[in-house]
């Protein structure tokens, strides 16, 4: 029987080290003054600590190092590692190559953060897989979220205290899974290089067309994320009404661990696949009516901003259980920092296309662009629903 504390334990732990993620983000705006960094360099700043990822995320595939070693002492050291690099733009930051630097290095810890937390899940949990990395991933979006919300406080915090909260908490989650969590039965430890995982893992038919709509649905998620702040001073331009950006971007953002939740409680009935089509549709639809939402009034808007919220990663998760079980065992820490890998791969990609319209068309147009990649997630995902 598995102990109560946990999947809560697992929770807390990826909540508080993947708000490392956005924290760069959720105090860009007085870098201006600090170090000449400012809101229009929120898409660079972002693709540096995705850079990261993916550079991680190879890295960790290519020696199969989350196969090798302990997962929860993997976790430890890079939440470690995470914010001590996260706290070095308060101390070595002094213009925007500086700062790009830092985030590469956060995102490449990242590594051992995310898909980490996944697999020490998928050690513990093979019956409901998806709920659990529901509450997991619901997590990411909670953490994703969280230096917005603590920007917030007070009208607006200094830069300098969030950077600091978060750091702490990163580390806390370390130690938090460290202490709380052993490594799960369902582990499989010892594994020695395999220069063919990569090939090896795509085989799998499975596993590669859940794959692809995880890539489609990629292509929209961070870019969102990136944007949520930017979407709502445009809203701001264009209607006269008084609104806490931080706040509202916490919010919207967060909202995706609604989507994440309810969506792996709802896969334990009727499965994943399922779910992540019905959530990456809905999505989808949001991108392509989302010009319209900009002549709402303001409870209208924020009420769209948040349903897209929900369910731009409530398929996220369902992914990663779709990916855990359909690789091979030997290769489970492989397959998910891989295919996580690409698909972060993608969200720099989607990140630049949706920057070289935003000069040419409103923002509001552009925001369809990222429709591109759920239709073609959801044309992927065809056969992985006929099979099932």
């Amino acid at each position: 029987m598995i102990p109560k504390r946990i999947l809560p334990a697992i929770v807390f732990s990826q909540f508080a080290g993947t708000s490392l993620w956005f924290a760069g983000n959720a105090i860009i705006a007085d870098l201006q003054t600090a170090i000449g960094v400012g809101i229009d360099d929120i898409g660079i700043v972002t693709s540096a600590i995705q850079l990261g990822f993916i550079t991680g995320t190879l890295f960790f595939a290519l020696l199969s190092i989350s196969d090798r070693y302990s997962p929860r002492k993997l976790f430890l050291v890079c939440s470690v590692l995470g914010a001590i690099s996260n706290l070095l733009i308060y101390f070595i930051a002094y213009n925007l190559f500086s700062l790009l630097v830092l985030r590469f290095i956060t995102g490449f810890f990242l590594t051992g953060i995310y898909p980490i937390g996944m697999k020490i899940a998928s050690g513990w949990y093979k019956k409901g897989l998806g709920n659990a990395i529901g509450l997991l991933v619901g997590a990411l979006a909670l953490g994703t979220a969280f230096p917005h919300l603590i920007k917030s406080f007070g009208g607006s915090l200094p830069w300098e205290k969030v950077i600091f909260i978060v750091s702490a908490f990163s580390l806390t989650g370390g130690l938090v899974m460290n202490i709380f969590v052993p490594d799960g039965p369902y582990i499989f430890s010892g594994t020695k290089f395999n220069p063919k995982a990569i090939i090896t893992i795509f085989k799998y038919k499975e596993l590669r067309s859940s794959a692809f709509g995880y890539f489609g649905h990629m292509w929209e998620l961070y870019t969102y994320y990136a944007l949520v702040p930017i979407i709502l001073l445009y809203y701001l331009k264009l209607n006269p009404v008084e609104l806490n950006i931080p706040l509202w971007s916490f919010i919207i953002i967060a909202s995706g661990s609604i989507g994440c939740t309810v969506g792996g409680i709802i896969s334990n009935k009727i499965g994943s696949a399922k779910v992540a089509f019905i959530q990456l549709a809905f999505s989808g639809f949001c991108c392509l009516i989302s010009p319209l939402m900009f002549c709402t009034s303001l409870p209208i808007f924020l009420s769209f901003l948040i349903f897209w919220g929900v369910v731009v990663i409530g398929d996220s998760p369902q992914y990663s259980a779709i990916n855990a079980l359909s690789a091979p065992k030997e290769l489970v820490g492989s397959g998910l920092t891989l295919v996580n890998s690409i698909g972060f791969a993608i969200t720099i990609l989607s990140l630049w296309f949706v920057y070289q319209f935003l000069g040419v068309i409103d923002i509001s147009y552009a925001l369809m662009l990222l429709g591109l990649g759920p239709i073609l997630g959801l044309i992927s995902m065809k056969p992985l629903l006929a099979r099932r």
